[in-house]
């Protein structure tokens, strides 16, 4: 009884932690897209958070390095979610290329505060930070599998021939600098820019057999 009572204590204690560490995650998201990432204290975010003392951050986190590496991988994580949702009940790999546009500038109004606290962190960080933060690491893996779905696409007939590296590198810069547009221009029709975006994709792609 005592061996499942601590198991029990250690269960519970673990899911507290995981909510707290998620709750602190939530704050920093918020304060680093309001603030930007330089002025992002743990004084601001555990007053967000509401929390008592820094010192609940420093129990769960070992640095701010360590706190922004989560922020990064809840954002991805939340982006990647949304965009595959919106990809999936598309049919064929000319929808889906076009839903990719539409998905992507949507996160602007679904999560705004994500998309502007991944942008001024990516804005602010070092050239080291970008390996401590793991977001070389995520860059990397959305552009082979990016890369891979697209050969698999010529494969299948529906895009012609190209360099999908090419390609890939062109529409990660298309989104970007749409998402950036957006970010600075409150008129700037983010609906509009993504039909825009995938006419020019869909015929810079399409296989014309």
């Amino acid at each position: 009884m005592q061996a499942r009572s601590r198991s029990g204590k250690q269960e519970e204690r673990t899911f507290t932690e995981t909510a707290r560490r998620a709750q602190i995650v939530d704050a920093a998201i918020a304060v680093v897209a309001e603030h930007g990432y330089p002025n992002a204290s743990f004084a601001k975010i555990a007053k967000q958070a509401g929390l008592s003392s820094t010192g609940m951050i420093s129990y769960h986190f070992r640095g701010k390095d360590d706190l922004i590496r989560e922020v990064i991988a809840e954002i991805v994580r939340v982006n990647t979610e949304f965009v595959v949702a919106k990809l999936d009940p598309e049919g064929g790999y000319t929808a889906r290329l076009r839903a990719y546009f539409a998905a992507n500038l949507a996160l602007l109004d679904e999560y705004p505060a994500h998309q502007q606290a991944l942008a001024s962190i990516i804005a602010n960080a070092r050239p080291d930070d970008l390996y401590t933060f793991g977001l070389v690491e995520q860059h990397l893996d959305l552009t082979r599998n990016q890369e891979a779905w697209i050969r698999d696409g010529q494969r299948a007939g529906a895009f012609r021939d190209f360099d999908p590296t090419i390609m890939v590198l062109a529409i990660q810069g298309a989104r970007e600098a749409a998402i950036t547009r957006a970010r600075v221009d409150p008129d700037f029709d983010t609906a509009a820019c993504a039909r825009e975006l995938a006419d020019l994709f869909d015929h810079a792609t399409r296989n014309p057999s």
